[in-house]
């Protein structure tokens, strides 16, 4: 597992040399403060906790093994 500067570990993303595009997701306060609960319960930052989510569904979604 990676380390981010502040010493959490994170899963090594699958598209490291791949351009990331920011965009802007509003979403209500009390769902903001439950996926930031969940982020810093397993040790990611949001941003990356919601990555980690959105793939994840892609991958069940496709049907992919998760082997």
């Amino acid at each position: 597992m990676a380390q981010r500067d502040g010493g959490a570990a994170e899963e090594p993303r699958e598209d490291a040399g791949e351009a990331r595009k920011g965009f802007l997701v509003r979403l209500p306060p009390s769902l903001l403060a439950e996926l930031r609960t969940w982020a810093n319960q397993e040790v990611r930052s949001l941003n990356g906790h919601i990555e980690f989510l959105l793939r994840d569904a892609l991958r069940r979604r496709r049907g992919d093994r998760l082997d």
